[in-house]
């Protein structure tokens, strides 16, 4: 699935169980994550968290945001088997 906000455009490229809402999504977006690769959602006590992670080539990159580690991310910080989405900025 692709989406367009502020004319950005992004690809859902994990969708755990069924965690992408885009009207929640848009409610949360803001021109912060402009400069990011990719966008985590992670959901718990039905409130949506997002965070950007980066590629290694991105100006704004650094090991906390290396998308190398958004799967050490979702297991650590983020509730136990929680729903959550990726999406790639395109």
């Amino acid at each position: 699935m692709i989406i367009e906000i502020d004319n950005k455009r992004y690809k859902v490229i994990k969708d755990y169980k069924d965690a992408f809402d885009k009207e929640e999504f848009i409610k949360k977006y803001t021109s912060f994550f402009y400069e990011y690769d990719y966008i985590v959602g992670d959901i718990a006590y039905s409130k949506l968290r997002l965070k950007g992670f980066t590629k290694k080539e991105n100006k704004i990159h650094n090991k906390i945001n290396d998308f190398v580690n958004v799967e050490k991310y979702i297991e650590e910080n983020c509730a136990f088997d929680c729903k959550h989405f990726i999406l790639e900025k395109l």
